[in-house]
């Protein structure tokens, strides 16, 4: 499958990973952070909802709204939902705070221990920001399984845009053709494609499977394992 192939005529959606061949030998993976490595829902929906009642007051928190829109910077959602930016410092806050009760998903940390001991380089690429993401990850002890934590505040232009992947790429020092992105969102699958890597579709978070599904990912995973199951070969240390 040539990397600029456009989206609408990619390979059908599979689950054991066909369209995937294109990337092997697979030689670096860029991750989203929440609903993929962390479970970060519910301390989010709580950050969201005291946010919420501290700069707006009254009314119902639009936290499904607020859901839909997750993998995308703070703000950006904030633009979007029509909501003040305000919002951002509460939230921000909360999250911290709370931050102790996130977990890591289970098979994760694994599959992360796994793709380390295959020389496979390894990246984030997160809505977060980046100190706060590098900050959860030192906390359940696996920020030393990434090369490089990216936060959406350290590109100029936050995903669906591809920038942040292609700021991951220029770090990690791997091609594109080599490199796959596991997102559970769909601005995640979107922000691959733009940057020419593989689009991997994460199922066991929060997420809407049917719109993943829809954006006919290259590979589709319902289990952190899964992807090893995609690699033919460890890939010798570099």
């Amino acid at each position: 499958m040539p990397i600029d192939q456009p989206a609408a005529t990619a390979p059908t959606t599979r689950p054991d990973g066909h369209a995937l061949a294109a990337f092997l030998p697979l030689r670096a993976v860029v991750f989203d952070l929440d609903g993929v490595i962390v479970d970060s829902f519910d301390v989010m929906r709580r950050a969201f909802l005291t946010a919420y009642e501290e700069v707006v007051g009254d009314g119902n928190p639009p936290f499904e709204e607020y859901s839909r829109h997750l993998g995308r910077y703070f703000p950006d959602i904030m633009r979007i939902m029509g909501l003040p930016l305000a919002l951002e410092e509460p939230f921000v806050r909360e999250s911290y705070r709370l931050a102790p009760q996130v977990t890591v998903h289970a098979g994760a940390r694994e599959l992360l221990i796994d793709l380390n001991r295959r020389g496979v380089r390894l990246a984030v690429a997160t809505g977060k920001s980046g100190p706060r993401a590098r900050s959860l990850l030192d906390q359940l002890g696996l920020l030393h399984h990434f090369d490089h934590v990216l936060g959406s505040d350290e590109v100029p232009r936050a995903k669906p845009a591809p920038d942040i992947v292609l700021r991951a790429l220029e770090l990690l020092d791997v091609p594109a053709e080599r490199t796959v992105m596991v997102g559970d969102a769909v601005t995640d699958l979107a922000s691959a494609r733009g940057a020419g890597v593989g689009a991997i579709a994460a199922l066991w978070g929060e997420t809407d499977e049917a719109a993943l599904l829809a954006e006919r990912p290259d590979a589709v995973l319902r289990r952190p394992g899964d992807l090893l199951a995609l690699l033919p070969e460890p890939v010798p240390a570099h």
